[in-house]
């Protein structure tokens, strides 16, 4: 999938070297609003177990996740995954991403969050996408309602980010073909 900034494809072994780049070099940002993972999970075996792990549940059809790539550089800039897939009546994913500190503010995730979107409703078939933001985390819930996420309500004490049970906006869109 390709945007005007960015492209989505799926991380294979090859990216791992630069997936634990992004990692490391985004460690305390990216902790400030997701857990905080093991010491062990900042090596390259372990990205490369995380994109083998990746491979299978997309295969299995239970989770989708992709690099964020800079167009004009090919550089990785981010991951974006669609996640607790539920098929059946409620045809619906969760939506989480990160973009390494030095692109926020460029307009990249929220052109992920659309390719990723029209690649869920229209390869996936999805009816409905949910994200849960902190409330504190005022650039994240800007770049969702750009990407025409809605806010729906409070998640109270959902998430244990860094010891805490912190509580989340919860953000949707529709498919506007199911309307």
């Amino acid at each position: 999938m390709r945007g005007e900034k960015v492209q989505l494809h799926f991380l294979m072994l090859k990216d791992a070297q630069d997936k634990l780049q992004l990692e490391i070099d985004n460690k305390e940002f990216f902790e400030e609003f997701s857990v905080i993972n093991s010491d062990d999970f900042y090596t390259l075996l372990m990205q490369q177990e995380v994109i083998e792990q990746s491979t299978e549940n997309r295969e299995a059809g239970r989770e989708y996740n992709f690099g964020i790539f800079e167009n004009d550089t090919g550089k990785l800039v981010g991951t974006i995954n669609l996640f607790r897939i539920f098929r059946g009546p409620l045809q619906s994913a969760m939506i989480g991403y990160a973009v390494d500190r030095n692109y926020n503010g460029k307009g990249y995730a929220t052109e992920a969050i659309r390719l990723m979107v029209e690649y869920a409703f229209k390869e996936l078939g999805l009816h409905r996408i949910e994200a849960g933001v902190m409330p504190h985390n005022a650039p994240s819930l800007r770049v969702l309602e750009k990407a025409g996420f809605e806010r729906e309500g409070i998640a109270r004490k959902n998430v244990q980010i860094n010891g805490k049970w912190q509580d989340h906006v919860v953000m949707a869109i529709i498919n506007p073909e199911d309307d």
